[in-house]
């Protein structure tokens, strides 16, 4: 007779063990989901990547105008003079029709 409750024993300590390591597993699965949901949701995040990487801009658009103040110049002359051009081609391809 003991040996029958022994065995009894036996399979409910295996019993819960095996729902303790489905427990383990469940958890570890979760926190496995939650970091590729994070990781999805920030690569998919377009305008937070979009502030980030305009913030990225201004600091090295700040370092070189502060490092180079005449080259910074120029180029802020040479863009002006782009869009100038670009709006200037625009306006006579308008007006030419």
């Amino acid at each position: 007779m003991a040996a029958a409750t022994d065995a009894r024993l036996d399979k409910a300590q295996q019993r819960n063990l095996s729902r303790l390591q489905a427990h383990d597993n469940t958890r570890f699965a979760r926190d496995q989901l939650a970091g590729t949901l994070s990781a999805l949701e920030e690569k998919l995040n377009v305008p937070k990547r979009v502030a980030r990487a305009s913030g990225r801009a201004k600091r090295r658009i700040r370092r070189f105008a502060d490092e180079q103040p005449g080259a910074a110049i120029a180029v802020a002359v040479g863009v002006i003079a782009a869009v100038g051009v670009g709006v200037w081609l625009v306006v006579r391809a308008n007006l030419d029709d």
